[in-house]
């Protein structure tokens, strides 16, 4: 058994010399601040007893004699961090003392000093004999116990309080330490319970030290409450999707959920116990300035974590009973948010694409001429004036003919596209200006009353025949159409908006083409450059319409090469960007599942595949390859025509011997249109 006294003194003496009679297997450490004279150190010496400075540094203890009213405060550290110790109280150390000088030097401590100094104990204290009959009962030990009779002495221990163990102690020779008790009066004590001998080992009785726990219960029931609430607020930050850190009033990092470390890249080894700056890469702490000021910082702005990541940060202080006690600060990643708007983005594209309508938006390219169209379309927009839009095939006309819809007061009301060479020329006006017999309810309306309140946009222009040209000028002049047949005029309002690739200058001059219809269509031309005019879009627009067909085709091509874009920089561009759309589509539509950049190879490989044959192919299979081979010959045969005749569909349909209606359904097949 190990014990450890305090300081070495002559009560001290007594003691060790008292127990190395009885025993030989006890041990002493004493613990000291001053150093020991020679006569202590012959005694230690003589009594193994081991000298400590520290506490801390002690050997494991079994019983420690409280000898000092200030040594309790000594063994904090030593309680909380050793297996449970049996304490005795200074009261009972000095009692001990108390019988050991009566017994050696034959003289006795007063009767009256002894009680005095057991009366005054903090602790309660009751002694009994070795038949369980009361002997002693202090002051605290009646108040907490609630004893209000004065002739106790004497009587049995379970006469006052039931439940005690001192004849259980007295029956087993077991001391009990630290022990929970309810007494009668549902006060809560923590007890000691320790046998007593005499010098023969015989017996005499037993004495238990308690103290009244009942508001420390309380407080700990307090604590519990605390404690469930703790974890609730857990529970709640740890669950969030939002990232979130906690300091103290100092700054100091308390707590972080997984959203944090998500973001930051930092464990909670890294950030709890350290400075609030701890996770900043770039910026100012919000913690340290809420914990200075006070106050709410929203929306600040910093890099973060391993990954220097960009986030905003929105953070308050923590008051409690007026007082600044901490910071909690939510983190929100702006990568995300740049996510989730480029996301939102494409599902307008989206949206957009199923509506089909465009936007200027959609109008891609920084270089001088598409930039000098664009801001012409806009003016063109905010005027009800028609408009001639002018260009070769596939450089946009129709883009903007929708781009200037939409940017216009009639945005919400309809917009029809008319291709007027798609129509034979013996029933265009039918179609265009509606049909009534006044004999038959037989009416149709036509395409022009079908825009009315928004706008129509009449492509290859040019082609419009001659009386047909008349009716439209009425329109534009007089605000009015007669249907075919017909005698009322009819009210109109619709803006005209026009697109051609051949010269009407040329068209007025060999008379296809009515002069007085080109003024009033000529007030605001917009001259659309071609592709190889303006090489250096070729980029952003090959990027746009790479993500337009991913989602046309549900593909998730990424970007497209430098050298790529070098190669598509070198074509003519015959076809301009509706030919640029054409090879991108091909090649995404040729390339693996998991590659995601377009590279010069694609682009070569997908505009002219390779078709070969293998004996194992079956039937099927053979005259699907066949097919494809049918349909690139004919594309390139087709595209060939239609380049050696300036692009004119006419012309191109003549030379082929099919019909224009043929002929625009070909150019649509292989993307020409």
């Amino acid at each position: 058994m190990h014990m450890m006294i305090f300081g070495l003194d002559e009560n001290v003496k007594l003691l060790v010399e008292a127990f190395k009679n009885k025993s030989k297997r006890i041990t002493w450490t004493m613990i000291t601040n001053e150093s020991l004279d020679d006569s202590q150190k012959q005694f230690a010496k003589k009594h193994d007893i081991h000298v400590k400075f520290d506490i801390h540094a002690s050997e494991q203890i079994d019983v420690v004699f409280l000898t000092d009213r200030n040594e309790s405060a000594l063994l904090d550290g030593v309680l909380k961090s050793r297996e449970p110790l049996t304490i005795i109280p200074r009261e009972i150390y000095l009692l001990l003392i108390h019988y050991l000088k009566k017994t050696k030097q034959s003289r006795d401590i007063p009767l009256e000093m002894n009680e005095l100094i057991l009366e005054t104990a903090h602790d309660g204290m009751i002694i009994v004999n070795a038949y369980g009959h009361i002997q002693f009962v202090n002051k605290r030990a009646k108040e907490i116990a609630d004893i209000r009779k004065s002739d106790i002495i004497g009587k049995h221990i379970h006469t006052i309080i039931p439940h005690s163990r001192l004849p259980h102690v007295m029956k087993t020779g077991k001391k009990e330490v630290n022990q929970q008790l309810k007494l009668e009066n549902d006060r809560k004590v923590i007890t000691t319970r320790i046998p007593m001998y005499n010098e023969q080992q015989e017996m005499i009785g037993a004495f238990a030290v308690f103290k009244d726990i009942t508001e420390v219960v309380h407080l700990a029931e307090e604590n519990t409450d605390l404690k469930h609430i703790q974890m609730m607020l857990e529970a709640i930050i740890f669950s969030s999707l939002d990232a979130i850190s906690v300091v103290d009033e100092h700054g100091k990092g308390l707590m972080i959920n997984p959203a944090y470390t998500e973001i930051t890249g930092l464990t909670k080894d890294e950030v709890i116990g350290k400075p609030a700056t701890t996770d900043i890469y770039k910026g100012s702490s919000v913690h340290d300035y809420v914990l200075k000021t006070g106050e709410k910082v929203q929306h600040a702005t910093m890099k973060v974590g391993v990954d220097k990541k960009d986030v905003i940060v929105n953070a308050a202080p923590i008051i409690v009973d007026q007082k600044t006690v901490g910071s909690v600060a939510v983190i929100h990643d702006l990568s995300e948010l740049h996510q989730l708007t480029n996301e939102l983005h494409k599902a307008r594209k989206e949206i957009r694409s199923l509506e089909a309508k465009s936007t200027f938006n959609d109008i891609i390219g920084d270089s001088i001429e598409i930039t000098v169209a664009r801001e012409q379309a806009k003016i063109g927009s905010r005027t009800p004036a028609a408009v001639l839009l002018r260009g070769e095939p596939g450089s946009g006309k129709e883009l903007f003919a929708h781009a200037i819809h939409n940017e216009s007061e009639r945005s919400t009301k309809p917009f029809i596209r008319v291709n007027c060479a798609s129509i034979a020329p013996n029933n265009i006006e039918k179609e265009l200006f509606g049909y009534e017999d006044t004999s038959l309810p037989d009416v149709k309306i036509g395409y022009m009353e079908q825009a009315n309140k928004g706008s129509i946009f009449l492509d290859e222009i040019s082609t419009l025949p001659l009386d047909a040209q008349v009716r439209l000028l009425r329109v534009l002049r007089e605000k009015e159409l007669v249907r075919v047949g017909g005698l009322e005029p009819i009210p109109l309002d619709v803006r005209v908006i026009v697109a051609t690739n051949q010269h009407l200058e040329k068209e007025i001059a060999s008379g296809t083409f009515r002069e007085d219809l080109y003024y009033y269509l000529n007030r605001l031309p917009i001259f659309i450059p071609s592709l190889r005019e303006r090489v250096s879009d070729i980029p952003a627009i090959a990027h746009h319409l790479i993500e337009k067909i991913n989602i046309d085709y549900s593909r998730n091509v990424k970007g497209i090469t430098d050298e790529a874009i070098q190669f598509l920089k070198q074509l003519s561009w015959n076809g301009n960007i509706r030919e640029l759309e054409n090879r991108l589509g091909r090649a995404m539509i040729y390339m693996k599942d998991d590659e995601r950049m377009i590279e010069e190879h694609h682009i070569k490989e997908g505009w002219m595949p390779h078709v070969t044959y293998h004996e194992h192919h079956s039937r099927r299979e053979s005259q699907d390859l066949l097919k494809d081979a049918m349909d690139d010959f004919e594309k390139e045969f087709i595209s060939q025509i239609y380049r050696e005749n300036d692009f004119i569909k006419t012309k191109t349909a003549q030379v082929l011997g099919i019909s224009l209606r043929s002929l625009y359904n070909k150019l649509d097949k292989y993307g020409f249109s």
